[in-house]
């Protein structure tokens, strides 16, 4: 049975004390990266350095500025195919906005704001979970035993805390995809009833270790709107932290990646960390490597290249280099240097080994999202999910090959093996942000770009870095180059039909802090603690070129602060929302984006509907929203549903397996599991309808 509705009866929410999220999030996701040095220590300019070359070229400035507000502005035509934060304000949760008349694919009953232990969707709409934590995925494994795991059974069994999630329709009759999860970390305390951080035991480990990782699944979708995970699927199968993966493109077999276990710097063992990714033209999955320093013990302190990733001295938070010395980089140093990239991953082929990238740079990847040129090269956006770091572009040397031919297959699957990787540095064309958020004179925050040239093939264009370099530390490429010092890019993606770019930028709280970069016109808040999201547009349209144009589409937070934006739309219409995280697109070109820290507003995260065309651009409203302590990851909308992952259920202030801190999603009794959770909506004869219709 479906659960119930926003509508079906009043909201039950847990006590205040646990609006907010505990340290757990923080320390087993990034390591506390928010509360430690961001590792950007570089002097690259930002715009208050540059602003006089900025006057100087204002007129072409400008130009460019009026490129990125119209077309972002012009009616979309067509259809395509599918922190840390400060503490919670006090008071009362902000209303709901009114009822609006309402875009094409958003026309649902606003979510209101709420702190429930539930997914909370529009009244008319149904739910249900679709996999979670522990679910066998391949027939065999025991059924979950939250006081019974091993670590034979969890390699078996869906992995913890899914982010991304992707589908691809598969040929039949039946409505039958193959589903891709990623499974970005563990939280060990939550997951375990005895657990002493200081000294966890060998099986624990190695649960962990296979709680990591991939899932790939077949599912399908009966006439009831319901999904299920086919066990026998041909497709299925868990790919964990001892995968064995395959080190690919111009930097595999370099002496910087090659170890003990592996001299020959072409197969490494695992994926960790794994956050956000995409679904490939050709038909793979692709999932980015983000804080992976954190699974790394007894860094050198003196090398500053560790330094720049976060890599620290000492023992490491989850202590795996007790279990396996590959994790302890005071005896293998370059394993760190093996992890950190985009992998690719065949579903059709489940005995295919994943690729990881090097051609698309190392760094805390969130993801990649592929846009084809008119002529077919493959063009992947990057963002480097860290305060102060980068936005990024590869352009493949191939071109696509279109067929469903094995060789076609083999051909397009080598795309990304070679190719130009660029960083972007944006250029304001107003006088200096004041740090407060309100807009600049002209009435709009935004400027033009140009993608910085860092390595094509077996070339570096970095003064003093080889090309191998360039492959395995980007991040000092990009800080030699002087690209733009970003609030935390997140998932970076091309629109399926106009092919804009929009860019999450979940928060920063340091920008502005002495010693640190200022406000400036691409990140115009001080202490950023609700994030923002930009609209860019490649000059001509042509995604392979290096000049850009860019506008603010969005600054989060509340409505009535008056440093937020909402692409000119009546502040009084739209949802508080905060820290923008994972984007999707609708059929009828509506942007969708998931959050990360909802507890900035006092309020469970959600998902969000925008419009991005007429009248109603930027008018924002809540479609749903996830259970306490939770986070809303992965979104997938179609037409006919809406799949959300539902990341770390229940952290929040004093949890424990002896105190849960959420009991979804199987309630009174249990502990709070991370699972996939499908919406659907339910027409008037029984039978689902079209989403936001």
């Amino acid at each position: 049975m479906a659960q119930p509705c926003a509508g079906d009866h009043p909201p039950r929410s847990l006590p205040l004390l646990h609006r907010g999220r505990q340290g757990l999030t923080c320390r087993y996701r990034c390591g506390d990266a928010c509360a430690r040095p961001e590792p950007n220590r570089s002097a690259n300019p930002y715009f208050g350095e540059v602003l006089q070359t900025v006057l100087d070229r204002r007129g072409v400035l400008r130009a460019g500025a009026v490129l990125g507000l119209a077309t972002g502005a012009t009616a979309l035509v067509g259809a395509a195919g599918a922190s840390s934060a400060a503490a919670a304000p006090a008071g009362p949760l902000p209303a709901a906005p009114e009822r609006s008349p309402a875009p094409y694919g958003l026309n649902y009953e606003t979510v209101p704001p709420n702190t429930d232990d539930a997914v909370r969707v529009p009244r008319g709409y149904a739910q249900q979970v679709v996999v979670r934590w522990g679910d066998p995925i391949v027939p065999g494994p025991p059924e979950f035993d939250f006081d019974g795991q091993t670590a034979e059974a969890q390699a078996q069994q869906f992995g913890y805390n899914n982010d991304f999630c992707g589908l691809i329709l598969l040929e039949g009759p039946a409505r039958r995809w193959v589903m891709f999860s990623n499974h970005e970390y563990t939280i060990e305390p939550l997951m375990f009833r005895e657990y002493d951080a200081a000294a966890p035991t060998e099986e624990q480990v190695r649960i962990g270790l296979a709680a990591h990782g991939l899932s790939v699944v077949e599912i399908v979708r009966d006439r009831t709107g319901r999904i299920t995970v086919d066990l026998a699927g041909s497709r299925n199968r868990r790919i964990t932290g001892t995968s064995e993966f395959v080190l690919d493109g111009p930097a595999a077999g370099s002496s910087l990646l090659r170890t003990s276990a592996d001299p020959t710097g072409t197969v490494v063992l695992g994926t960790f960390n794994n956050c956000s990714g995409g679904v490939t033209p050709w038909g793979t999955f692709l999932s980015g490597e983000e804080n992976v320093n954190q699974y790394f013990a007894n860094a050198d302190p003196a090398d500053a290249r560790l330094a720049r990733y976060g890599f620290e001295e000492g023992a490491s938070e989850r202590g795996w280099e007790t279990v396996e010395p590959r994790f302890d980089l005071a005896k293998e140093p370059n394993e760190a240097n093996r992890f950190g990239y985009v992998v690719e991953v065949d579903p059709h082929d489940p005995r295919s080994r994943p690729v990881k990238h090097t051609a698309l740079g190392r760094f805390k990847h969130e993801g990649a999202t592929v846009r084809l040129s008119k002529d077919e090269h493959a063009v992947v956006y990057l963002g480097d999910d860290e305060r102060f770091d980068y936005v990024y572009k590869f352009v493949s040397s191939k071109t696509m090959r279109n067929g469903h031919s094995r060789q076609a297959r083999e051909h397009n699957k080598t795309l990304l093996s070679d190719g130009t990787l660029y960083v972007a540095r944006f250029t304001g064309d107003s006088p200096q942000a004041d740090g407060s958020g309100t807009l600049p004179e002209d009435g709009a925050f935004d400027g033009s770009g140009e993608w910085i040239k860092l390595v094509s093939g077996s070339t570096s264009f970095v003064p003093g870095m080889t090309a191998e370099e360039v492959y395995v530390f980007t991040r000092e490429a990009g800080d030699k180059v002087g690209a733009t010092k970003m609030d935390r890019p997140e998932d970076v993606e091309p629109h399926p039909t106009t092919g804009h770019v929009y860019i999450a930028l979940t928060n920063n709280t340091d920008r502005g802090k002495a010693g640190k970069a200022g406000p400036d016109e691409a990140n115009p808040r001080v202490d950023n603690k609700h994030g923002h999201v930009i609209e860019l547009v490649e000059a001509d349209d042509d995604p392979t070129g290096t000049r850009f144009s860019w506008s603010i589409l969005l600054v989060c937070g509340d409505p009535a602060d008056p440093s937020t934006y909402f692409g000119g739309f009546d502040k009084s219409q739209v949802s508080p929302i905060t820290s923008p995280d994972n984007v999707a697109f609708d059929t009828h070109g509506n942007l969708w984006i998931s959050t990360d820290s909802g507890a900035a507003l006092g309020q469970n995260d959600g998902l969000f509907g925008v419009s991005l065309r007429g009248d109603t651009r930027g008018r924002t409203t809540q479609f749903a929203s996830v259970p306490v302590g939770g986070e809303t990851c992965g979104p997938v909308v179609t037409e006919d549903f809406v799949l959300i992952s539902v990341q770390h259920p229940g952290d929040v202030d004093d949890a424990s397996p002896a105190n849960p801190g959420s009991t979804w999603p199987d309630g009174p009794g249990t502990q709070p599991r991370p699972a996939v959770v499908n919406i659907w909506h339910e027409g008037e004869d029984g039978r689902p309808a079209r989403i936001g219709i």
